[in-house]
């Protein structure tokens, strides 16, 4: 190659070691080099060539914006100073494009007022000249590194989009359906809701689902669970803090309030706050502003609150742990999150959704579960929820052998100990004996409810009292184990 000390523009500098061009990891990436010298943009893009780039020039700004849709580069090295259209507005119309190219420009030394302009148009970063190469290069470093770090978060929020993807929220039983309904009707709305239920249940997937099916979804979606801390720190978290109000605040601090402005944020655990934070809590849902701790300013933002608690909260204001207008601030539109048990209908979906997952985490090929731990599986209470299943699910993945889940790969406490008094042998038994147990055995369950028998049978109501109907007919001897408080109900 060429000396480009003696033929390069008086505008490029090089450090002493530059022209071994020795580069023990190469550099890759596509660059746009946009100058109307032509010996400045040939020497510059022959330096960037050795460094491992893939380059392209162009004369002025017009030729760039045609080599830019074919070209694609990851980076666009221009000058400011061009006829015609000048390296600011070029700027411009990179940024205003979709998923744009970064943008470095390179101004006369004495002109940074100009780049000073580019930058508020959108630039990356600038370099006066005369230009030193590798001042050029830390920065191009710095640029590469700022894309993929922004790719990585596109594709984590992609993935965590993807979990809560409205598809991903399983559920077929009847009290997960009007739960899916509430939250199609509320998510474009701005109200506040309170979603309610066990722990485990869901409910900040609900709380996510929202988030993502609203006009928010392109904003922040932040948590924060106020169990977790004391009401000192609880406050901070909400609000934010000036510098110095309070030992161990060495500097400003934003609140999540305001890093949730133009998006949602999701309290978690809300029936434990104390009734200090109710207070400030509930002039915020009021008038939509706060001071932080130790400051004056009143700060306004605009953001959606979703909260959730397993408290009964109507209970907690009646013995005066719970402001009550605070609660019917809250609860605008309520949700409330069904356990598992009374969704039984919905333990083989789920179950499967949670082994494709884990399966896929954990490079395992998972075809299937067998019968006998889908039953499993059924006749559990899961005081855990939903939680506790994935859980028990993810277990068995990991300690699975095969190509099916086997109930012995269960927790041990979700495993039947014992046969239960009365059950049918298998194999052995009759599908009439089996369908009789476990017909029995739900009502035992659900105290004689014939309806909530047949919601988690996955079977109709007349089915259940026709069945019973059937069984209290039958010789004495075939119905010993008939309940006399399992009688059909009146419809």
């Amino acid at each position: 190659m060429q000396d480009l000390r003696t033929t390069a523009p008086k505008y490029l500098v090089f450090p002493g070691t530059l022209l071994a061009m020795s580069t023990d990891m190469p550099r890759t990436g596509r660059i746009l080099v946009v100058d109307d010298e032509v010996n400045a943009r040939t020497a510059l893009a022959e330096l960037l060539r050795d460094e491992g780039f893939d380059v392209e020039t162009a004369a002025d700004a017009f030729k760039a914006l045609g080599k830019y849709e074919s070209f694609t580069p990851h980076v666009v090295v221009t000058d400011l100073k061009m006829p015609g259209m000048d390296g600011i507005e070029l700027v411009k119309k990179i940024r205003g494009g979709e998923d744009p190219a970064a943008v470095v420009v390179m101004t006369a030394f004495g002109a940074v007022s100009s780049a000073v302009d580019a930058m508020r148009a959108g630039a990356a970063d600038y370099l006066t000249k005369p230009l030193n190469f590798d001042e050029l290069l830390v920065v191009l470093d710095k640029v590469f590194e700022n894309q993929e770090l922004r790719r990585e978060a596109r594709q984590l929020r992609l993935r965590v989009r993807d979990r809560v993807a409205p598809n991903n929220i399983v559920g077929v039983a009847p009290p997960m359906q009007r739960v899916f309904e509430v939250v199609d009707q509320v998510a474009p709305s701005k109200a506040t809701v309170l979603i309610t239920g066990e722990s485990g249940t869901g409910k900040e997937l609900v709380a996510n689902a929202i988030h993502q099916r609203s006009p928010r979804a392109n904003g922040p979606f932040v948590k924060l669970h106020c169990a977790a801390l004391a009401e000192s720190l609880l406050e901070s978290e909400l609000f934010g803090h000036e510098k110095g109000s309070f030992t161990g605040a060495m500097a400003r601090k934003d609140g999540r309030f305001q890093i949730a402005s133009g998006g949602t944020l999701f309290l978690d655990e809300i029936g434990e706050i104390s009734p200090a934070i109710q207070v400030k809590l509930l002039r915020f849902l009021q008038e939509h502003e706060f001071e932080r701790v130790g400051g004056t300013q009143t700060i306004r933002v605009d953001v959606r609150v979703i909260a959730a608690t397993n408290r009964n909260l109507t209970e907690e204001v009646a013995k005066g742990r719970f402001r009550e207008d605070l609660y019917y601030r809250l609860n605008v539109v309520a949700i409330e999150m069904p356990p598992l048990r009374d969704r039984r209908t919905d333990i083989p979906a789920l179950a499967k959704f949670f082994v494709d997952r884990y399966a896929k985490e954990n490079g395992k090929t998972i075809e299937a579960i067998a019968p006998e731990t889908l039953q499993v599986l059924q006749a559990y209470d899961w005081p855990g929820n939903v939680r506790e299943l994935e859980n028990a699910i993810e277990r068995a993945v990991v300690l699975s052998k095969g190509t099916s889940i086997e109930a012995r790969e269960l927790p041990s406490h979700i495993r039947p100990k014992a046969t239960p008094a009365g059950m049918p042998l298998i194999p052995g038994a009759t599908m009439a004996e089996l369908e009789r147990f476990a017909i029995l055995e739900t009502l035992k369950a659900t105290g004689g409810s014939t309806s909530k028998a047949a919601e988690m049978l996955g079977i109709s109501t007349r089915t259940v009292q026709y069945r019973l109907h059937q069984y209290n007919e039958a010789p004495r001897s075939e119905v010993d184990v008939v309940r006399k408080d399992a009688t059909p109900e009146k419809t």
